[in-house]
């Protein structure tokens, strides 16, 4: 295309101007922190990502008009979910207790709350 178009040449529009107009930027406003998002997540992760933006235009019935309807879509990575191991029980519930380890009589539980203050302890 040259820069003076004659009068058999369409000119095109720019994309970016579009998009920025589509209902008020609206769109472009959530694809730019979709792609800041995505950039964040691909980094976290070390996984790709996608966002699409679907754009459906339709002519509306019986007038000169385009109906114009967007749509923006994350596939954000996701970091992997570490696993946790569990018994089961006689009764089949998951329990942290291995129901074949013995029990030894007179050992007591360790409280989890201290009961001196570091300061305190140091005093004594």
């Amino acid at each position: 295309m040259t820069d003076n178009p004659t009068e058999d040449e369409a000119v095109v529009r720019p994309f970016a101007d579009f998009l920025v107009e589509l209902r008020r930027g609206a769109p472009h406003t959530e694809l730019s922190t979709a792609l800041h998002d995505l950039m964040a997540a691909v980094r976290e992760t070390g996984k790709p990502g996608s966002i699409t933006l679907t754009i459906k235009a339709s002519v509306q019935k019986r007038t000169d008009m385009i109906a114009i309807a967007d749509a923006v879509t994350r596939k954000l990575p996701a970091l992997e979910r570490p696993e946790s191991l569990w018994f089961m029980d006689a009764d089949g519930n998951p329990t942290r207790r291995d129901p074949n380890q013995l029990e030894f009589e007179g050992i007591r539980a360790v409280p989890t709350t201290p009961t001196a203050t570091i300061g305190e302890a140091r005093q004594a």
